[in-house]
């Protein structure tokens, strides 16, 4: 075909790509480092040390620990997404419409063939795995892997906003080895370096002629991947034995993704062949908790999350020469994410827990995809602690995810080009808008066992 391919698909996929990666708010956000903290809805994320994956939450918070512990464990989503209000139309040049030539001017000529079934993103399992050692009173080390981010959509093969992306997965693996040091009974800080994994891939197709028929698509691939190192900072101060305040931040991490692009025909023959490369950060991170203990069985937390997502201004793809294969602007804002939750020891074996979050979007209405169509989103979680012996503790919980309705509405004018990247005028294009409502449901277990 043409480098038309590749620049559309480029541009997409880098959409795609920072939001499933850098989603703290907003997004497919992947919260689910901890089933202990799940169950009160993070709320207490940088405060409350429950078990090793405070190695994720705040890295301070191991030197709180009386014993070496190892807690593993995961969470299975299940996201559910209605589509309705549904306008998909398709264009065609005003001459070429008229049985002449090309003129410059579109005009349309009917919808585009296909449905909207809804329910694109499969449902997934999320693991993790944390280990923290107390060397003494004072200094701890610790290990975890886990998935920070990650986002999967799959839309039917007739899905009628396929031009504008059918598949996306990204996927994010972190290491972090960390170590937290306890100068008193007030005071302890922590530090811990990650290292990340992200491989993803993601399609699109394009129409190769003008009944925009989905037999005669072709299917454009991008698939990518690349590793990244970076930090996290962590203190936790205790006024008084029954106050504990954290704070978290973790730091951006920069990627040069690199990737292969492939455009299929009906056929499955390869029509064209490229590459291209784009430079991407991924913001830093700051979350404040305090984690109150009200009785000898209650303890309230509160939490909030900051994120800096104006570092997100724009998308800029380039070829192997350097030079510039799209450059478009995404505008996003800095966003916030709160929590309130609770625990209460009803006996010495049974813990319950209760938690509400609310997570707002760095997205706007006008740059909103059909790959990852989110909005602000408020989530409730219950969660009980199960500890049959002194060295194991069974956790488990469930978190129902609802988003705001939110639109859709993105506009192609390019898709049909009868020159391989040259100055003759686009054929045909599409426009597609609808309204979407997401939600979500999360299981989640996890085991610790202490040493």
């Amino acid at each position: 075909m043409h480098n038309k391919f590749n620049k559309l698909t480029w541009a997409v996929a880098v959409a795609a790509a920072a939001l499933a990666s850098q989603a703290n708010a907003g997004g497919y956000q992947i919260n689910e480092q901890s089933v202990s903290g799940q169950g009160y809805g993070h709320a207490g994320r940088s405060s409350n040390v429950n078990d090793a994956t405070i190695v994720f939450g705040n890295p301070a918070g191991m030197s709180f620990l009386d014993r070496a512990q190892v807690t593993a464990g995961g969470t299975y989503l299940n996201v559910n997404s209605e589509i309705s209000n549904v306008e998909a139309s398709r264009t065609l040049d005003a001459g070429v419409a008229g049985g002449g030539a090309p003129i410059g001017m579109q005009v349309p000529i009917g919808d585009v063939p296909g449905g909207n079934d809804g329910d694109m993103v499969p449902g997934t399992l999320i693991p993790f795995a944390f280990y923290a050692h107390p060397v003494n009173e004072r200094l701890a080390f610790g290990f975890g892997v886990y998935a920070p981010f990650g986002s999967k959509t799959e839309y039917e093969n007739d899905f009628q906003g396929r031009y504008f992306g059918d598949y996306t997965e990204v996927r994010v693996i972190s290491a972090q080895p960390t170590v937290s040091y306890r100068f008193n009974d007030q005071w302890s800080i922590g530090a811990g370096i990650t290292y990340n994994q992200v491989e993803g891939e993601l399609r699109r197709q394009l129409p190769s002629e003008a009944t925009f028929s989905p037999e005669n698509d072709i299917d454009s691939r991008v698939d990518g991947d690349d590793d990244g190192w970076g930090y996290n900072l962590g203190v936790i101060y205790q006024p008084v034995p029954e106050t504990t305040l954290g704070l978290t931040y973790r730091s951006k991490v920069e990627y040069t993704l690199t990737g292969d692009f492939r455009a299929y025909d009906p056929a499955g023959e390869v029509v064209r062949a490229d590459n291209a490369q784009l430079d991407l950060t991924t913001p830093e991170t700051v979350n404040f908790s305090v984690t109150q203990q009200m009785s000898d069985r209650l303890k309230l937390m509160l939490g909030a999350s900051w994120t800096r997502w104006s570092r997100f201004d724009q998308i800029h793809v380039i070829n192997n020469e350097g030079d510039t294969i799209t450059q478009e602007t995404q505008d996003y804002s800095n966003a916030w994410a709160y929590g309130v939750g609770g625990e209460y020891q009803l006996n010495p074996q049974l813990a319950l827990r209760a938690g509400v979050t609310l997570d707002f979007t760095p997205t706007s209405d006008e740059h909103r995809s059909v790959r990852i169509p989110s909005d602000d989103r408020r989530i409730f979680s219950i969660g009980a602690g199960w500890t049959p012996t002194e060295n194991l503790t069974l956790d488990f919980a469930y978190s129902y995810l609802t988003e705001r309705g939110t639109q859709v509405e993105q506009s192609r004018g390019d898709l049909l080009d009868p020159d391989a990247g040259g100055p003759a005028p686009a054929l045909g294009g599409t426009n597609y808008s609808a309204d979407y409502k997401n939600e979500a449901h999360g299981f989640g277990a996890q085991l610790t066992y202490r040493f």
